[in-house]
């Protein structure tokens, strides 16, 4: 969690409110100038998901409301397996991976997503060797940007449960590309999923003295903002949503960091409705995820945003009860309704996937209340 937020002009992972991401920013590479790959690694996910039906192994779980991006979408399987039953389907999943391999006719782009999530798989059942090997030959088929569908992939792949699989491959990436911006921020966002925000800070300190381009500079600072924020570092994480949003291109991909420094500038009992209705200015807030902004000016009640998450086909399609939820519980801690902000972080949990920096967010608030 993802181009459009992620690399090209990061938003909401994870989705995921950053991962729907297509972009048009200007001079990003080839990657983001086609404006497809995320929804291809979607794709494949899918294809994959839907050869397979995995039981209990989410393959790809894409945040929708990481980006609110109406093309995410959230690859989860329901039921439960055991460890003989998830070995097998680990084992499925590696054979329909080499089958979709072998076909001749695969996009160098296609070919190196399908390979970051067999460098995955293999990694998973012990095979490291095998999985550096994938790792190498995304780097042969898609040289300037191999590294950019690793990072992109990892996270959601994490999101599934094996978090330690995840960061082992992005390991032998960094090993393959040392220092590269991209990877370390997707270790960052796998350290975040289990709660290890401060390690995650530190990647994410480094991967901005490593940055080499404007997208790579968002990208590091709209996340380490969820770090600080995560890490109750308030000023910080707002000054770090705020400085992502130089070079973003329209309102609609400024539109949720200026939500998270809303959110990190309340916590820090700072002035955030004054810096939001200067930024949002003249634009219409009559489009998702826009009518959670004009909540938060004072334009809507908290009810009339349920009624919207719940009805409106752009809020339903990126699941947003989730965000809803979060931000009804932010407006409640800005007016010290500590009741109100627990049941709605409580909510937002509940709603929003692991991957998510809501999910996250709403954990970290319920422990502080």
């Amino acid at each position: 969690m993802l181009l459009k937020g992620r690399f090209c002009a990061v938003g909401w992972q994870n989705r995921g409110m950053d991962a729907g991401r297509q972009s048009a920013d200007a001079g990003v590479g080839p990657i983001c100038q086609i404006g497809g790959m995320q929804r291809r690694i979607v794709q494949a996910a899918g294809v994959l998901s839907a050869l397979l039906a995995l039981q209990g192994e989410a393959l790809a779980q894409r945040n929708a409301t990481e980006s609110w991006d109406p093309s995410s979408r959230d690859f989860s399987a329901g039921g439960a397996t055991g460890p003989a039953g998830a070995a097998a389907a680990r084992n499925t999943t590696l054979e329909s991976l080499n089958k979709i391999l072998s076909a001749s006719q695969l996009s160098a782009m296609d070919r190196s997503i399908y390979l970051s999530i067999r460098a995955f798989q293999l990694s998973r059942l012990g095979r490291e060797a095998d999985s550096q090997k994938d790792i190498a030959e995304m780097g042969k088929v898609l040289p300037g940007d191999w590294q950019l569908i690793l990072s992109t992939t990892l996270p959601g792949l994490a999101g599934g449960g094996d978090r330690a699989a995840a960061l082992r491959t992005l390991d032998s990436a960094l090993q393959r590309k040392p220092g590269d911006s991209s990877l370390m921020v997707a270790q960052a966002q796998v350290y975040m999923q289990i709660a290890d925000f401060q390690r995650a800070l530190g990647l994410l300190d480094q991967a901005l003295s490593g940055q080499q381009s404007a997208n790579e500079r968002r990208s590091a600072l709209y996340f380490r903002g969820h770090a600080n924020f995560n890490l109750a570092n308030y000023a910080q994480a707002a000054d770090d949503f705020d400085a992502s949003l130089e070079g973003r291109p329209g309102f609609k991909a400024k539109l949720s960091p200026m939500l998270w420094r809303y959110a990190a500038q309340a916590r820090a009992r700072r002035d955030a409705r004054g810096p939001l209705a200067r930024d949002v200015g003249a634009e219409s807030l009559n489009e998702w995820p826009g009518q959670i902004a004009r909540f938060l000016l004072g334009k809507g009640t908290a009810g009339e945003l349920e009624v919207i998450a719940e009805t409106d086909e752009a809020a339903k399609r990126a699941n947003g009860k989730c965000p809803s939820a979060f931000f009804i519980g932010i407006d409640a801690v800005r007016r010290d309704d500590k009741q109100r902000a627990r049941e709605q972080f409580q909510l937002a949990q509940a709603r929003c996937p692991t991957v998510s920096e809501l999910n996250w967010a709403a954990a970290s608030e319920l422990k502080r209340l």
